[in-house]
């Protein structure tokens, strides 16, 4: 059975794609960024809710605070990556939820009164997210290259605050020479997928 997406766009999306390490020195713009997040934005969550925030780094002093807070294996594509972004979960989202889920304003204190159940979706939520953003930078004809392999609570007292729990660090470009590892296995969809 064919899906109906194109079967280029599939590979430029999924088959083709894999994560960068290496990049061309072209910019990332700020059009492009935007366009990325006008397009994952859409993607779904519960509640509606939006914890997922960006975080880009663009300054040198800023890429020099970071990397170093990065692993050894990543701070030399992260120093030289044309855009890094780093994407964490508002801890605070459902300040927003009377906007953003509209038919059922109360849900903010219906269900997120308490700061381990924010925390909880928080998590959840902007990591789906941030997996659709991942896409989005693909569908722009980017690659990005994300990463978990960095010191987190020095990522969250370097860039952000107590409200905001670091996921991943992105670096996005147009690949380099040598961008991609081989292709590594994945399961089969008998050894993934039960009926019941």
């Amino acid at each position: 059975m064919s899906l109906v997406l194109d079967p280029t766009a599939q590979d430029l999306l999924f088959r083709e794609a894999r994560t960068a390490n290496a990049f061309t020195d072209e910019p990332v713009s700020e059009e492009q960024v935007q366009a990325i997040y006008d397009l994952v934005k859409f993607g779904p969550t519960a509640f509606n809710q939006s914890p997922l925030r960006i975080t880009l780094v663009r300054s040198a002093e800023a890429r020099e605070r970071l990397v170093q807070h990065m692993s050894e294996g990543n701070q030399p594509k992260t120093a030289t990556a044309p855009l890094v972004a780093i994407l964490s979960a508002d801890n605070e989202f459902h300040e927003e939820l009377p906007h953003l889920f509209p038919h059922f304003p109360q849900a903010k204190d219906v269900f997120f009164a308490e700061r381990p159940a924010r925390e909880g979706a928080a998590t959840v939520n902007a990591a789906l997210q941030a997996a659709y953003f991942i896409i989005g930078v693909r569908a722009a004809g980017l690659a990005a290259g994300p990463m978990t392999g960095f010191d987190f609570a020095g990522v969250q007292k370097e860039f952000l605050d107590d409200d905001h729990t670091p996921l991943m660090v992105v670096n996005i470009g147009k690949p380099g020479e040598n961008a991609w590892f081989p292709r590594s296995p994945r399961l089969e969809a008998d050894q993934v997928i039960t009926t019941v």
